[in-house]
């Protein structure tokens, strides 16, 4: 996809020139000739050349070969400790930022996948809404039973309309019982309604995504 090769170019540029900058202004401060083979060896051992100081070779000497091949200076570590800890933060964040990208671009295909066309898309949010209704028609069915019992109490306690405390204490209880069941209920149908909002906004936004991820394929 043209949305991968986009981001690998951002960072990837966005790398480089930010090693660079911390290399090249030290070199140039220390009168290095601008020409000529620099060569290093990393943290990871190996063996680095280049026309320019060495971004992966700021925290160590890196040698400066004339076109003869002969040594004609040495420079480094150009970073004091402070901000070589600084520059490792920085690769750090850098690297985490890059990975980021990557499972982005991973998490992209792998929607563009699953979801070939709107149709797709439409089918599998229809079927996790119908989920939702399912689930909450049992509590409707639950509430409907609430409701017939509790105009059985409502009927029993017509006995004592003037004067309620009269009513036998297990039928209060059974009131207050119905009450809460009623509310719990009543809560619960609630959380499926959000349920509901959240997975449309999750399709929603995925579809947003889906257009653009369609456009460049075609």
């Amino acid at each position: 996809m043209h949305s991968v090769s986009i981001i690998a170019g951002v960072w990837g540029a966005t790398a480089v020139a930010a090693a660079f900058a911390l290399v090249a202004a030290p070199a140039m401060a220390l009168n290095v000739p601008e020409t000529g083979i620099y060569s290093c060896t990393d943290a990871q051992g190996r063996r680095l050349t280049a026309d320019r100081p060495i971004a992966a070779c700021v925290d160590r000497e890196q040698r400066v070969f004339g076109p003869s091949g002969v040594e004609r200076a040495r420079v480094g570590p150009t970073l004091t400790e402070a901000e070589r800890e600084a520059l490792a933060v920085q690769r750090r964040q850098q690297l985490q930022a890059e990975q980021r990208a990557k499972d982005e671009i991973r998490r992209q295909r792998a929607l563009a996948y699953r979801y070939p066309d709107k149709a797709a898309h439409d089918a599998e949010r229809m079927a996790a809404i119908a989920q939702i209704d399912d689930v909450a028609a049992l509590a409707h069915r639950r509430v409907d039973v609430l409701r017939t019992e509790r105009r059985k109490l409502d009927a029993e306690m017509e006995f004592y309309a003037r004067d309620p405390a009269r009513a036998p204490a297990a039928l209060r209880r059974q009131m207050v019982q119905s009450d809460e069941a009623l509310a719990e209920q009543a809560r619960y149908l609630a959380a499926q309604e959000q349920e509901k909002r959240r997975v449309h906004q999750r399709f929603d936004a995925e579809l947003a995504q889906l257009r653009q991820l369609w456009a460049v394929d075609r």
